[in-house]
């Protein structure tokens, strides 16, 4: 008798999230105005951070296998000194992808008997990371110091702890409040930070939360990605000489990976040199961010909007069939903006992500409010 084509319990999933209106599609780009993508500098669309240099390609333009084997060259070497020193580290060690980074880290340094207390609003991949292992896993709610503070002192003092947690919340958009959780640190205690949304945004140079609260020495570990305000492709973890060499030996995801391309490695390069040679281009982010800001203390629907120092933004409307429904009407009006549905988000914390850039007008701006306000009315007649 032949098998049939597919588990039934699989089949069973999918029409369960087809029911609770979850269901994920792969779709083409919508031609609108950019309020959806993480490139908030511009930089994806630079010719010259992603076609200059390229005559410093010797040899292979493919990486031909992992950085142990024959991966390896003098590219990715300048490539993670440039990010090292730009981002006051001693070391970066560079992952594909930044979900590569968090579970490469994560999985590789947590240990049996540990202890790590990570935000429980932190990205899947600090997740997913932190249950290839065997510590001990707890979450601590949401910025909350007081509540890391009574978790901490309920763990035995000889205990290694490490706390985790994202600087910009790339659902939230919110900041952490990572001063107030370095003090209540002890030595005993290691601290792990996803910087995937602030560097490129935060500090006068786009150097990242850590880096601007001038706390890179209280940090056990540095994760960095390419792939949002520097417009390319890949992601770091940065640290100690000592944490990157436990990382070559011990990350799985870092050992039996391929490289990244000759090409990538140049435009990452490039990417970095050219935020620290223009520092304005963050200043343009920030008029932006402002502006927007402003513009959502007029709106009658102002408790909906979230209003966030950052390049994230949301508006909040709980229910997936609603969140799509008001996208949809910003797709039919020339905006590229994409609902956030739950299970990404808790159910009644649906939203529409709105991220900022620095190349978003201020009609375009404008444009965006009016119309989002112009469908609530219309929810409420």
């Amino acid at each position: 008798m032949p098998k049939n084509n597919f588990p039934k319990r699989l089949s069973e999933k999918i029409e369960a999230r087809q029911q609770a209106n979850a269901y994920r599609e792969i779709n083409a780009q919508h031609p609108g105005v950019d309020f959806s993508s993480n490139d908030y500098l511009g930089f994806a669309k630079s010719k010259d951070i992603h076609l200059n240099n390229i005559e410093k390609i010797q040899g292979n333009f493919g990486a031909t296998g992992s950085r142990l084997l024959t991966g390896n060259n003098k590219l990715y070497q300048d490539t993670e000194k440039i990010i090292a020193d730009f981002l006051h580290t001693p070391k970066a060690l560079i992952y594909p992808s930044g979900y590569m980074a968090n579970v490469g880290l994560l999985s590789a340094v947590l240990q049996r008997n540990d202890v790590v207390l990570f935000d429980e609003l932190s990205h899947a991949s600090i997740k997913d990371g932190i249950r290839l292992n065997f510590a001990k896993a707890y979450p601590f709610k949401h910025n909350d110091v007081a509540d890391l503070r009574k978790k901490l002192q309920k763990i035995n003092k000889e205990t290694t702890v490490y706390v985790v947690t994202e600087s910009v919340f790339s659902m939230d958009g919110d900041i952490a409040p990572l001063k107030e959780i370095s003090s209540v640190l002890n030595e005993n205690h290691y601290l792990i930070v996803d910087e995937a949304h602030a560097v490129g945004v935060i500090g006068k140079k786009g150097e990242g939360l850590v880096s601007f609260l001038e706390l890179d020495n209280e940090v056990f570990a540095k994760v960095v990605t390419f792939g949002k305000a520097l417009g390319v492709h890949g992601a770091a973890v940065l640290g100690s000489k000592e944490l990157i060499d436990y990382l070559v030996n011990f990350s799985r995801p870092f050992i039996y990976t391929t490289g990244l391309s000759a090409h990538t490695l140049i435009a990452i390069q490039n990417a970095f040199n050219k935020i620290f040679k223009h520092p304005e281009l963050i200043n343009d982010l920030n008029r932006v961010i402002s502006y927007y800001l402003h513009s959502v203390e007029q709106s009658k629907f102002k408790p909906l909007f979230s209003v966030n120092k950052t390049a994230i933004q949301y508006i909040k409307v709980s229910g997936n069939s609603r969140a799509k429904n008001v996208a949809n009407h910003l797709i039919s009006c020339g905006f590229d903006v994409r609902p956030i549905l739950s299970p990404t988000v808790k159910k009644g914390e649906e939203r529409l992500r709105i991220c900022l850039h620095r190349y978003n007008t201020k009609d375009e701006i404008q444009k965006l409010i009016s119309k989002t306000e112009e469908y609530l009315q219309y929810e409420q007649s």
